[in-house]
C-alpha cells in the first residue's frame, strides 16, 4: 500500500511538471510588452553612479527598484559638478544593466566644479563657455565617455548667463541673446558632437531643452539650430507644484506647451519628456506624466535615481497609472491633441506675456503652440511673442480675409510694427504698454472686488470696438477683453510677467508670482473661454484650473487641477447617449447632448464614445 501511495505521489509530481508555466504578471513584464508605444526611464547622476553602482549590492538593488517601477531604460551620467566617473565604472555599469535587460544611454550635466572649467559671472551656477578651459575640460570628458555609449544625452545646462569681461569682449556689439545663441551653437558642435564622433563615429547625440521655453534665447538655447545639429531632441516637462514658490508658480499645462512647441520645431527628431520629483507631491508628480504623454511623449525620463532609493509617493501613482499612460500614449500617437493655435516664433521676446500660453491652457482652452504661423487655423492667438515675426502683419491680414478669428494681446498690438493698422482693425487705438493692477471688475453692471488683483497690460482706448469685459483700476474702467464690430478680432488686455516682474523677486527662469487671472469669477472665465473656443465642437462650462484637451479622434481629456471638487458641464453635438471614462472603465450618461458630472480634486477623465 505504501509503495502504491509513493508511486502515485511521484506520478502526480511528474505530471504537474508537464503543465505549462504561467508567465510572470508583474509591472516589469508588462512594461516590456508596452515599449513600442510607451516606456519609463530613470536618470542616474554621476554621484549616484559612484555611490551606488560601484558595488554588486548597489547594482542589484537598482535592478530590483527599476523592475518594481516598470522602468526599462537607464541614463548613466558621466560628469556633474566636478565629478567625472571613471571609464572602468561606466563600462562595468553599462554592461551590467544591459545584461539584465535594460537599455542604457550615456549622459552629462555640464555644470562647473572643482578643476573643471570656469564658473560664470552671473546669478546661476552655469559655465563660462567663452573660456577655453571650460571648452577643453568638457571636450576631454566627451572623448573619455563617448567610446562607451552608443547614445548620449546632454542635460539642461548647455547654456550660459555669463557677463564677465571675457564674454563682454567676445560679444562686441551684439546683444546678449544673439551672442549666446551663436556661441552655444558652436559649443554644441565643437565641444560635444565633433569630439564624440571622433572616437565613436556612430554615436547618437541628443539635446535636452529645459522647461523655461519663453527664456531660452536669452541664455543661448537656439531651438532652430539644435534640432539640425543633434540626432534627437528631448524636452523638460518638470512643472512641479503650481501652488508653491520653490520652483516657481508653474502651471501644469506648461509641460504640454513646452513639448508641443519644441516638437513643432524638431519634427521627427522629437524624443521624449523629462521631469523630476523636486517640489512635487504625488499628484504633481503624476500630472507631469499625463501632460507629457498628452503632448506626444512616448518615453518619460524621471530625474533622478536617488529619489527611488529614498522613496516618493508619486512612485505608487506612477505604477498604478502605468497602464492608463501606456494606453493614452498609444492613442496620442495616431490622434494628437487638437485645439486653438497659439503662435510663438523661435527666439521671440515675450514682453509682458511671459508664459501666457500656460495660463490660457488652464482656463479650459486647448491651446496648441505653433512655431510657424498657423495660416489655416480657424482661431489664432497672437501674444507679444508673435510680433517678432517680421511678416506678421501681412499674415494676419490674410487670415482675417480668410475668415479666421484673431485674438491678440494688448502687448502684441503695442509691439507689432504696423503703424496702428491691426489696432484699427480691432477697433481701438494703438496701445502703449502700461502694466496696471485691477482690484475689481464689472459683472452684469455691478462692481465686484477681487481676491487677488488682475494684471492688465495697457491702457485701451476704444474707437469702434465693444468692451466685453471691463476691469476697474483706481475707480476707472479699463477694457480687459474687446471685440471689433463683426466679432472676428478680439483684444485681451492681459499681463502675465515681464522682465521687471522677474527682477523684482530675483527670479531668472520660472514664474515669479501667483496671478489673479486664474482666480477670476467663473462668469468671467466662461466669457474668455467662450471667445477662444467658439470654433470648437465642444462647449465646456466650469471653473478655471480645468484643462480640456480634445483628440483628433473625438475623445476628450479633462484635468481638474483645483484643490476642491468642481462641477463640469460639457456639451457637444457629437455626443451619443453615453460616454465612457477610459481611465476608470465607467459609463457616463448623456442627456440631450450634454454631459454633467463632478470631478474630484486633482483628478482626470478620458471621455470616449461608448463601444
Amino acid at each position: 500500500m505504501k509503495k502504491i501511495l509513493f508511486l502515485s505521489i511521484i506520478i502526480l509530481a511528474l505530471s504537474s511538471c508537464n503543465e505549462p508555466i504561467k508567465p510572470v504578471d508583474d509591472l516589469y513584464t508588462f512594461a516590456k510588452s508596452q515599449q513600442e508605444d510607451f516606456k519609463v526611464s530613470v536618470y542616474v547622476t554621476a554621484h549616484s553612479v559612484n555611490n551606488h553602482f560601484s558595488t554588486e549590492a548597489g547594482r542589484r538593488e537598482a535592478v530590483s527598484l527599476m523592475r518594481a517601477n516598470g522602468i526599462t531604460k537607464i541614463y548613466i551620467e558621466v560628469y556633474r559638478g566636478g565629478l567625472e566617473v571613471s571609464a572602468d565604472l561606466l563600462k562595468l555599469t553599462k554592461d551590467y544593466f544591459e545584461k539584465n535587460g535594460f537599455e542604457v544611454t550615456g549622459s552629462i550635466a555640464t555644470v562647473p566644479g572643482k578643476n573643471y572649467g570656469l564658473r560664470q559671472e552671473g546669478p546661476l551656477g552655469w559655465f563660462n563657455w567663452q573660456n577655453k578651459k571650460t571648452q577643453n575640460d568638457m571636450k576631454q570628458v566627451m572623448i573619455n565617455a563617448a567610446p562607451i555609449f552608443d547614445r548620449f544625452i546632454i542635460d539642461d545646462f548647455l547654456c550660459t548667463g555669463d557677463i564677465s569681461d571675457e564674454s563682454k569682449k567676445a560679444k562686441g556689439k551684439k546683444n546678449w541673446s544673439d551672442y549666446r545663441r551663436e556661441l552655444m551653437t558652436n559649443i554644441a558642435f565643437s565641444v560635444f558632437i565633433e569630439p564624440a564622433r571622433s572616437v565613436n563615429p556612430d554615436i547618437h547625440m541628443i539635446i535636452k531643452y529645459p522647461q523655461w521655453y519663453d527664456r531660452f534665447h536669452l541664455f543661448g538655447y537656439d531651438v532652430e539650430s539644435g534640432p539640425k545639429l543633434f540626432n534627437e531632441v528631448w524636452v523638460g516637462t518638470e512643472t512641479r507644484g503650481q501652488y508653491t514658490q520653490r520652483f516657481g508658480f508653474v502651471q501644469p499645462y506648461e509641460g504640454f506647451v513646452n513639448y508641443r512647441w519644441i516638437s513643432s520645431l524638431s519634427g521627427n527628431k522629437i524624443g521624449g519628456a523629462w521631469f523630476d520629483h523636486g517640489d512635487c507631491d504625488d499628484l504633481d508628480f503624476i500630472e507631469q506624466a499625463f501632460q507629457s504623454v498628452l503632448a506626444g511623449a512616448s518615453e518619460l525620463v524621471i530625474f533622478n535615481y536617488g529619489s527611488f532609493i529614498n522613496g516618493h509617493k508619486g512612485h505608487h501613482k506612477l505604477r498604478m497609472e502605468f497602464e492608463n499612460l501606456s494606453q493614452l500614449a498609444r492613442t496620442i500617437k495616431n490622434s494628437p491633441v487638437k485645439g486653438i493655435a497659439g503662435y510663438k516664433p523661435p527666439q521671440s521676446n515675450a514682453g509682458g506675456d511671459l508664459y501666457i500660453m500656460d495660463y490660457i491652457g488652464m482656463l479650459g482652452i486647448p491651446l496648441i503652440p505653433e512655431s510657424s504661423y498657423p495660416e489655416n487655423a480657424q482661431t489664432i492667438f497672437l501674444p507679444t511673442q508673435a510680433a517678432t515675426d517680421p511678416n506678421i502683419v501681412s499674415k494676419v491680414e490674410n487670415s482675417i480675409k480668410n475668415g479666421s478669428q484673431i485674438i491678440m494681446t494688448s502687448g502684441f498690438l503695442a509691439k507689432v510694427k504696423d503703424e496702428g493698422l491691426l489696432s484699427v482693425k480691432a477697433g481701438i487705438s494703438k496701445p502703449s504698454i502700461k502694466q496696471q493692477s485691477a482690484e475689481a471688475i464689472e459683472i452684469n453692471g455691478s462692481i465686484k472686488s477681487l481676491e487677488r488683483t488682475l494684471d492688465l497690460g495697457a491702457d485701451i482706448k476704444m474707437q469702434n470696438a465693444k468692451a466685453i469685459l471691463t476691469a476697474i483700476v483706481d475707480t476707472q474702467p479699463i477694457p480687459f477683453l474687446t471685440s471689433n464690430k463683426n466679432e472676428q478680432i478680439f483684444v485681451l488686455n492681459s499681463h502675465t510677467f515681464s522682465d521687471h516682474d522677474f527682477k523684482a523677486v530675483g527670479e531668472v527662469l520660472l514664474s515669479p508670482k501667483k496671478l489673479g487671472l486664474l482666480d477670476l469669477p467663473i462668469d468671467w472665465i466662461q466669457i474668455i473661454r467662450n471667445v477662444f473656443n467658439s470654433n470648437l465642437e465642444f462647449d465646456l462650462q466650469g471653473p478655471s484650473r480645468v484643462s480640456m484637451q480634445p483628440l483628433e479622434n473625438g475623445d476628450i481629456i479633462l484635468h481638474n487641477y483645483n484643490k476642491e471638487n468642481v462641477d463640469i458641464n460639457l456639451k457637444s453635438s457629437n455626443f451619443d447617449k453615453a460616454l465612457e471614462d477610459v481611465f476608470k472603465k465607467q459609463e457616463l450618461s448623456v442627456d440631450n447632448k450634454v454631459l454633467v458630472f463632478p470631478m474630484k480634486p486633482r483628478s482626470r477623465i478620458w471621455l470616449q464614445k461608448s463601444q
